[in-house]
């Protein structure tokens, strides 16, 4: 990925990253190698409708403050605020429409995982999705999701990570060992902002690591 010049060929990967973890930076960090993408964008939802009324999310500014931590040190990958800044639901036509606003005739990639890529006729207005940007479908080694009918797909493989948002949440609850899963700099924003029930003792355990 080169990080000189407005970018012309820009990655967008959605999602809640509610936390963010060290699966969603090999996930970005790959398809921008395997693509040559200038910048990989990790745009932190608002609303995400497919998720809205199922659980309470984390306020938006905290988990775009984590997404921040989380890619300070990562080049080619920067935190994305445009879907918070438009407030309400978050649809990735919309997002998509707005990026390719604010970077004239840039090539714009929509970066997904296998399983969304797979409903992506669920999305409102795919076809926006389709028409607006070249689609990524990230698949693990060995286990290519069937993909619609009819898209053209770039496919790319990155190393299987079995790490959740949904079980970290829980980790950060009861104590589990959170040590390789979310970065240290996401942990410092969590423990500054008291997110997810986090416990202090979880933070002694990083510490002994990196001793």
């Amino acid at each position: 990925m080169s990080t000189g010049a407005a970018p012309t060929r820009i990655g967008l990967f959605g999602g809640t990253f509610d936390p963010p973890h060290v699966g969603h930076l090999v996930t970005a960090v790959n398809v921008g190698h395997a693509l040559s993408l200038d910048v990989v964008i990790l745009m932190v939802a608002n609303l995400p409708w497919q998720k809205e009324g199922s659980r309470e999310l984390t306020d938006a500014a905290d988990r775009l403050a984590m997404v921040e931590a989380a890619v300070a040190d990562v080049p080619g990958i920067v935190a994305g605020r445009t879907e918070i800044d438009a407030g309400g639901p978050s649809y990735t036509a919309d997002t998509l429409a707005r990026l390719a606003g604010e970077h004239r005739g840039a090539e714009l990639f929509t970066i997904m995982g296998a399983d969304a890529a797979a409903g992506l006729l669920s999305w409102d207005r795919y076809e926006e999705v389709i028409a607006g940007s070249t689609l990524v479908a990230v698949d693990r080694p060995g286990a290519q999701v069937p993909l619609p009918d009819g898209i053209e797909w770039i496919r790319v493989e990155v190393p299987r990570l079995e790490v959740s948002s949904t079980d970290l949440r829980s980790r950060f609850a009861d104590g589990r060992p959170l040590d390789y899963l979310v970065t240290r700099p996401v942990l410092e924003v969590i423990a500054e902002r008291s997110l997810y029930g986090a416990r202090p003792d979880l933070w002694s355990r990083s510490d002994a690591v990196r001793t």
